[in-house]
């Protein structure tokens, strides 16, 4: 797999992930459960920092790559 394949791979992954994400916090809110939906809901943000962090790092990777080609 080169560099490129696994950017790919990787952003693809990252944004499955980030779509089913957004169907988290809607569905928390109807648990009943107003400590179970505030863990779910704060997790839920937390993983979709974490994956932005992943996808600027792969952008920056990217630009790194660019520039060194000029």
């Amino acid at each position: 797999m080169t560099r490129d394949e696994a950017i790919q791979q990787i952003q693809d992954a990252c944004t499955e992930m980030s779509k089913l994400m957004m169907k988290v916090t809607p569905a928390a809110q109807h648990l009943d459960d107003e400590a179970t939906s505030s863990a779910v809901v704060k997790a839920s943000y937390q993983l979709t920092i974490e994956l932005e962090t992943i996808k600027k790092q792969l952008i920056r990777l990217q630009k790194r790559d660019d520039s060194a080609e000029l």
